[in-house]
């Protein structure tokens, strides 16, 4: 596929040909692309997603590699998380960020910097009110848990799960077997 140059617009996005090569986002206009994630990264990509799939309420449902749009201004944010837990009956194409209550992102090589940091200032100025990071790397896996603190404080790290199983109350009861994503 020829890369387009310069800053593209949400309906030059829309118009870029289906490749499934690599991974691809738009930040602030600016195609993102990223190597596919490695086998590990998309069985517990899965897994995850039938986790918490099974224990959402009917009005949600969880979606894997599915693209939120994160900012629609001139110069658009498309991410696409591994894990999103978004309203029942929504758009196929995308999520709206307004409509999304999780974003869970599995770091892969290359990518930690960007999903403990860059990911969590944009998912939170966009409302999205949870926020997971998932470790796979040794010495055990890992899901770090954030909320949205007062407005304008962004996301505040309220717990982290080391191996056994996650268990919270937000968005809705969840409890998620953190050793099963991993073998």
């Amino acid at each position: 596929m020829p890369f387009p140059r310069g800053l593209l617009s949400l309906e030059d996005w829309d118009a870029l040909p289906e490749d499934s090569s690599a991974h691809y986002e738009l930040q602030e206009g600016v195609l993102v692309v990223s190597p596919k994630p490695a086998r590990m990264h998309q069985k517990a990509m899965t897994r995850l997603v039938g986790q918490i799939d099974s224990q959402c309420p009917p009005s949600w449902e969880a979606v894997a590699d599915f693209e939120v749009l994160v900012q629609a201004e001139a110069l658009p944010t498309v991410r696409a998380p591994d894990v999103v837990v978004a309203r029942t009956g929504g758009s196929e194409k995308r999520a709206p960020a307004d409509e999304v209550i999780l974003a869970v992102e599995i770091i892969s090589p290359g990518s930690r910097k960007v999903d403990l940091h860059f990911k969590t200032f944009e998912y939170a100025d966009a409302g999205i009110p949870h926020y997971w990071v998932v470790d796979l790397d040794p010495p055990a896996p890992s899901i770090t848990v954030f909320g949205l603190g007062a407005p304008g404080d962004g996301y505040v790290e309220s717990q982290r799960a080391v191996t056994g199983k996650l268990v919270v109350t937000e968005p809705f009861p969840l409890t998620i077997d953190i050793a099963r994503l991993a073998d």
